[in-house]
């Protein structure tokens, strides 16, 4: 059985790029409609961030996915047979999963997502 574990560094990570990005977007719309208080936008933006990646957290960083005889189980439920995997890619500290009838999943926040894609493809061989 390979299992497939949540990183906590790379979700924080993951969420200070988040919180960059939130900043700057604010800022951005702010100044787009004309605000004299442009600044207000990079703690409005570090807020919503800081404030979503603490709710969220507990159930992100305890969800497993696994291999164990032939088919890749991961959270509500799912279990997709390796068979039916049609490619695995990385997405940043993500590892995106597409099934031969279309379906797409991902195994988030992984420390090392390039060693996770190729556990999962040596398991399909």
């Amino acid at each position: 059985m390979t299992r497939f574990t949540a990183d906590r560094r790379a979700y924080i990570r993951n969420h200070t790029w988040l919180a960059a990005l939130g900043m700057g977007g604010a800022m951005a719309v702010l100044w787009f409609m004309g605000s004299s208080h442009i600044w207000t936008g990079a703690p409005a933006g570090l807020a919503a961030i800081v404030l979503r990646g603490w709710y969220l957290a507990s159930e992100e960083l305890n969800v497993v996915w696994q291999i164990d005889d032939n088919i890749l189980t991961g959270p509500s439920e799912r279990r997709i047979p390796l068979a039916q995997i049609k490619a695995v890619r990385t997405l940043g500290s993500f590892v995106q999963i597409i099934t031969q009838g279309g379906d797409k999943h991902l195994i988030k926040y992984q420390a090392e997502p390039a060693a996770t894609m190729t556990a999962i493809e040596r398991a399909r061989l």
